[in-house]
């Protein structure tokens, strides 16, 4: 007689999109599979429960997909369990045919500038987490800085400069945690500047993300004509791609509007390479220094040697 036959017994870590995905595909194959999925936190769907915005329900909507993986007779969902600590790599070995890890990446790289350790400078993922209710921060976030720096041109980017402008009533009907509305509500930034090293063509914006930055009533947004500049390279990018071409024709709109009045100034500026995060002797931000950049031919950026000193109190 022949050996009974049981399912490949597959170990995923990490409760997040990507490893959800896995289980799905590995029930779509030809193979027969039983997943346990190992997350640390207490619930599942990692960067989409706690890396959107509270103000994009249609991204947070991709839970009800996951969900329906979830529910899968074939998938076991083992919350509260750190790999490291909990259980092993031996430890999953001994009992799992294979094991796929999409723990994703958690924690900001940090930007080689002098200065980026100042009181006052803090990476994007703290404080995304903080306002998407992440348990292990902090329930509370210093937001005491008139005029805010943001660095870089891409969505995480977008939504951190939306919620620093919107005010905490705008964001109350959301699912925003009440420890962050009210934190929110005590927010004192006026003016949030956000830096790209390079030009309108090269931002990674999606364009429905930064269209989205212009419908709050208090922010107004704010793009120099100047920083409106393509090369060959950039024309190109345009050419070949249809949200490129959507996201430069959004900037330079924005760019040739007259300047509105509402409450709180967005600007978007494009060419300016972080240098230095200033501080005080007491080791506080008080200023961002960045080198103005040009297009080189190819879509890509050379310094100028000109510096400029930005007024701001947090980065």
């Amino acid at each position: 007689m022949s050996a009974p036959t049981r399912p490949l017994r597959i170990a995923i870590v990490g409760a997040g999109p990507a490893g959800i995905y896995a289980a799905d595909a590995l029930m779509k194959s030809d193979a027969e599979v039983s997943i346990d999925l190992y997350e640390r936190m207490p619930a599942p769907f990692g960067l989409i429960r706690y890396g959107v915005a509270p103000d994009h329900p249609r991204i947070k909507g991709i839970i009800t997909a996951l969900h329906k993986v979830l529910d899968k007779e074939q998938v076991r969902l083992l919350g509260n369990i750190d790999y490291g600590t909990d259980i092993t790599l031996d430890d999953l070995r001994r009992f799992y045919d294979a094991v796929i890890f999409s723990t994703g990446a958690n924690a900001d790289r940090a930007l080689p500038i002098p200065g980026i350790d100042l009181d006052g400078s803090y990476g994007a993922a703290d404080f995304v987490s903080w306002y998407d209710g992440h348990p292990d921060v902090s329930r509370s976030w210093p937001l005491d800085a008139e005029k805010v720096a943001v660095l870089g041109v891409g969505n995480v980017a977008l939504d951190v400069a939306r919620v620093l402008a919107k005010t905490g009533d705008e964001l109350l009907p959301t699912e925003i945690p009440p420890n962050v509305y009210e934190g929110l509500k005590q927010n004192k930034a006026v003016e949030v500047h956000v830096f790209g090293r390079r030009g309108p063509a090269q931002a990674k914006f999606t364009p429905l993300e930064l269209r989205e930055l212009d419908h709050s009533p208090t922010i107004e947004v704010i793009v120099d004509p100047e920083d409106i500049d393509y090369d060959e390279g950039s024309e190109a990018a345009r050419r070949h791609s249809k949200q490129v071409d959507m996201v430069a024709n959004t900037l330079e709109q924005w760019a040739i509007r007259d300047q509105g009045n509402r409450p709180h100034k967005l600007f978007l500026h494009f060419f300016e390479s972080p240098a230095e995060v200033l501080g005080d002797e007491n080791g506080k931000v008080v200023g961002l220094r960045t080198e103005r950049t040009q297009l080189d031919g190819t879509g890509n950026v050379k310094g100028t040697g000109v510096f400029k000193d930005w007024d701001v109190q947090a980065v």
